[in-house]
């Protein structure tokens, strides 16, 4: 059994006992939090899709830990003009791990 679930503004196929990188969290590491943006649900086979989300479906999860991901470099250049412009950016994470989904 797998959902589409939307945790920040983005859409993550969750299934029990998988870890997810998301946009940082509030909460702290350990802290458990759930999502009740549930789309889609897939239960073997069976599809059910929301109009917007599924009514009481809902996804459990823990915050396992928080953390920066790796730096992203941006380049920018115009070829002749002498512009030249380097900037670095680390994205904050959070993982969790998906502990239940409600259906």
């Amino acid at each position: 059994m797998y959902v589409i679930v939307e945790i920040a503004g983005q859409q993550f196929k969750a299934e029990k006992g998988r870890k997810l990188y998301v946009h940082r969290l509030q909460g702290e590491e350990g802290s458990p939090v759930s999502f009740d943006q549930v789309l889609l649900t897939d239960n073997d086979g069976q599809v059910n899709v929301g109009t917007p989300v599924v009514k009481g479906s809902q996804v459990k999860a823990t915050i396992l830990r928080h953390l920066k991901d790796d730096k992203v470099i941006v380049f920018k250049k115009k070829r002749r003009k002498g512009y030249r412009v380097k900037n670095g950016h680390r994205q904050y994470l959070t993982q969790i791990l998906i502990d239940d989904i409600i259906a």
